[in-house]
């Protein structure tokens, strides 16, 4: 890779979401808050100020409200709104916006940045999934940039080289969904829409401090390679919190691509020609070419030529309707499309917005709900192309009425075998110590002025992805080998084998009531995306809870022992720390294993909802460091 030069394994127990909610404020939302509304009950006084509902002037503090019910403002855009992961990378869309840009315009910038600021989370070289509504049309279309194992991959791999470095590797799709989202719904030139994450990469950018401590606590992993070392740990030391940082061969690595496209059009190229001309740069050209000599040099997998195969694809969402309303989901190779429906078909047999939100009926349902569904879907989903998938029979409500009766309104059961469904061949299984693995992800929820809604949940797997920097790039790779987005047991359709796509849980979901739009949004979260995204449609149509609120309300969310692909697995409920003790009391005498995490721990939801006016809104969760924008 001739223009492009160097300048210059063991992960951590305590998670980056841990690092970031320790220097929360000492406000919490009350478990209550979710039940309505109108019938929220705000949080005990913060110790400083904080921005929600029933504010008061700042220079007024003799008035000021004692009591918030969230911690941070819905936010308005007529002519366009954008939730994301980091404030920078919001803005970066929001300039898109206001440049005339599309929400498809916005969403590459977007994701373009947050590979800069959030570099443990997404990244071009990274994979994930977008459904994307035309405002004019109406129409709502999925796009797949999800990469397959490589065709070298040795499925006797040890879980370790699967996990992390250069035989974790996963073909790279992300970029390739940049370029399909531009190409099919976006109206700016690839050098616009690169030009925040270059000036970013180049010029440094503020380090937020939970990264920072990310990064110092993954040295054992960053450190093993030359390339990553170089960028993440300078001068042999972790960047400082809030100090400049840079990825310089990043801002090389993007400024080639966009200088591929700009040489296209200048020598008459169409702009779907020119956009080709990036893509080409990175899946054959030196981009690739560069990813294929690191890869032969460190006993790698990834070739030249799986690469050069790889091709994003527009597929034929999954969806449901809930209580009168369109749900619309990602489809395989994401399982959460698969969850979303059969949690809300079966919950649709309960009448859950009469319970209070904190109640332990009412988590105990939502926590069944899961639980069956988790068991059927870890069955069945698989690579499409390896292995046919019952979809229509796993989202169907006839499905959901007969699984339904697991459910005992009282008691807690054992996690369950996948239901038997039609001629599936069944599956042996014998305990594996795999767990439930965390990913690490980012959402983007954007809505533009003509109508347009994109939503889309990009990942690099765990956290920095394969660990490791391929060569010159400057870009991580997914490391979605791994046990999770792999099943343990060998017969398991969805086992690791070379040419298949893992798969992953990335779900941006769009809403529709009577066929207009209502709401866009996702969540990361690995294992828990599934878990929260359905509790935050539970907010929001069940309990008619606005935008900020729903996503703020407290969430639980299950774990698995030793993972979700085996029947009785011993099954944790995790509750943030929100709910009464009362309540945790009362969940233990229904049976449940109950363990109480972090106030604020469970997903993080960006999402943009319609109000009842037509006016659209946006919320950003502060679970992490996300932030919503509009003008």
């Amino acid at each position: 890779m001739k223009t492009l030069t160097s300048d210059a394994d063991e992960r951590g127990t305590l998670g980056r979401r841990e690092i970031l909610l320790g220097g929360l404020a000492g406000a919490v939302l009350s478990g209550a808050a979710a039940r309505s509304a109108s019938a929220q009950v705000p949080a005990a006084a913060p110790a400083g100020p904080v921005a929600g509902v029933g504010r008061q002037a700042p220079d007024a503090p003799a008035t000021g409200a004692a009591s918030v019910a969230q911690h941070r403002v819905e936010v308005a855009g007529p002519h366009g709104v954008v939730a994301a992961g980091h404030p920078l990378a919001s803005m970066a869309g929001l300039r898109m916006l206001m440049q005339g840009g599309t929400a498809a315009d916005a969403a590459v910038a977007v994701m373009a940045v947050l590979n800069v600021v959030e570099p443990w989370a997404s990244g071009a070289a990274g994979n994930g999934f977008a459904t994307c509504m035309d405002g004019k049309t109406g129409k709502i279309s999925a796009l797949a940039f999800a990469g397959a194992a490589p065709q070298l991959l040795e499925d006797t791999a040890s879980a370790a080289d699967l996990t992390a470095g250069p035989k974790a590797v996963v073909t790279p799709g992300a970029f390739g969904g940049w370029i399909e989202l531009a190409r099919r719904h976006g109206k700016l030139p690839l050098s616009v829409l690169l030009e925040p994450a270059i000036g970013y990469a180049r010029d440094g950018h503020p380090l937020d401090p939970s990264i920072a401590q990310t990064i110092a606590r993954q040295q054992a992993m960053l450190t093993r390679f030359p390339t990553t070392a170089a960028i993440y740990f300078p001068d042999a030391k972790p960047p400082a919190p809030r100090a400049m940082f840079r990825n310089l061969p990043l801002a090389r690595s993007f400024q080639m691509l966009a200088d591929a496209e700009t040489a296209a059009l200048k020598a008459g190229a169409s702009r779907d020609r020119a956009l080709n001309a990036a893509y080409d740069c990175f899946y054959s050209g030196p981009i690739a070419q560069e990813m294929d000599r690191f890869s032969r040099a460190n006993g790698g997998w990834l070739r030249l030529d799986d690469m050069q195969r790889y091709r994003p694809k527009w597929v034929e969402p999954v969806a449901t309707r809930y209580r009168g309303l369109d749900v619309i989901c990602s489809p395989l190779t994401s399982r959460t499309g698969l969850e979303t429906c059969e949690q809300l078909n079966l919950m649709e047999g309960y009448d859950i917005g009469s319970l209070p939100a904190d109640s332990p009926q009412a988590l105990h349902l939502i926590a069944e709900c899961i639980k069956i569904t988790k068991a059927d879907v870890y069955r069945y989903a698989a690579d499409p192309a390896s292995s046919p998938t019952p979809v229509a029979t796993l989202i169907s409500k006839e499905f959901a009425n007969q699984r339904r009766r697991l459910i005992d309104p009282a008691r807690a059961i054992v996690f369950p075998a996948g239901a038997d469904i039609g001629n599936a061949r069944a599956v042996a299984r014998s305990p594996v110590a795999a767990g439930s693995v965390p990913g690490d992800t980012t959402n983007i929820s954007i809505v533009d002025g003509d109508g347009n809604a994109v939503g889309v949940t990009t990942t690099l797997g765990g956290g920095f992805g394969a660990g490791v920097i391929m060569g010159d790039t400057g870009m991580f790779c997914n490391n979605g080998l791994r046990e999770g987005s792999t099943a343990p047991y060998r017969e398991h359709p969805n086992f690791v084998h070379g040419g298949r796509v893992p798969l992953l849980g990335n779900c941006p979901t769009i809403v529709l009531d009577k066929g207009q739009f209502k709401m866009v949004f996702g969540s990361p979260g690995g294992e828990t995306i599934g878990q929260t995204q359905f509790q935050h449609l539970i907010n929001v149509i069940d309990r008619g809870l606005p935008v900020q609120a729903a996503i703020e309300a407290p969430r639980l969310a299950l774990d698995a022992d030793p993972g979700f692909y085996t029947p009785g697995a011993a099954i944790t409920l995790q509750l943030e720390s929100r709910f009464s003790s009362d309540t945790v009391a009362r969940l233990r005498a229904m049976g449940h294993a109950v363990r109480t995490v972090g106030p604020y721990a469970i997903g993080s939801i960006q999402a943009v909802l319609q109000s009842q006016y037509g006016t659209r809104l946006a919320g950003s969760d502060p679970r992490r460091m996300g932030y919503a924008v509009g003008y």
